[in-house]
């Protein structure tokens, strides 16, 4: 006789704070929001640009103020924890990590500093110094084509580990809990 599967959902942990879970798909909107009006709604791009940068800012702060899980001190690995974590994914041996993975931690620091280069050549433009350089424009598109590609990189990396680790991580974004650690998981 096989055993019965428990109908009991898996108990759940707090993870995400509500400023992180904000903060992420506040952040999300204002990059669609941004990209939508570049071209037609020049002021509006301007201010979401602005608010982006912002956000990024408060970000940066909660990264040394927030909980536990927030902190960059929690999810920021050396290079090298990076490299031996992508190995194991590809060869499919990762562990789940409660928090961001080493490849997560790296992809927040990256679309961080991204993003805040995209706001900070926008602004640049804005200045007398750099009004209608081309190099300038040419440096803020590269960065926001830059920001685009990480934004779907981090899609494909959520989808991967959500898949792995049989975990929806869109949904702990939005409801800050994940599943109980297990034997072998990294808390």
């Amino acid at each position: 006789m096989r055993p019965v599967k428990s109908l009991q959902p898996s108990p759940t942990v707090q993870v995400w704070d509500p400023l992180v879970r904000v903060f992420h798909w506040t952040l999300a909107l204002s990059f669609a929001a941004a990209w939508a009006t570049a071209e037609h709604m020049e002021r509006l791009h301007e201010l979401i640009g602005y608010f982006a940068g912002a956000l990024v800012a408060v970000r940066v702060l909660w990264g040394f103020l927030g909980p536990r899980y927030a902190r960059f001190s929690q999810f920021v690995r050396p290079p090298s924890a990076v490299l031996a974590y992508l190995k194991a994914a590809a060869a499919g041996s990762e562990r789940r990590f409660l928090g961001h993975n080493p490849a997560g931690g790296a992809m927040i620091v990256i679309l961080l500093a991204a993003i805040a280069a995209t706001a900070v050549t926008g602004w640049l433009m804005t200045t007398d110094a750099f009004w209608g350089s081309t190099a300038m424009q040419a440096a803020h598109a590269v960065a926001a084509y830059g920001v685009l590609l990480l934004v779907c990189v981090h899609l494909g990396g959520v989808a991967l580990a959500s898949l792995r680790h049989r975990e929806n991580l869109p949904l702990a974004m939005v409801s800050g809990g994940k599943r109980a650690p297990r034997h072998g998981d990294v808390v």
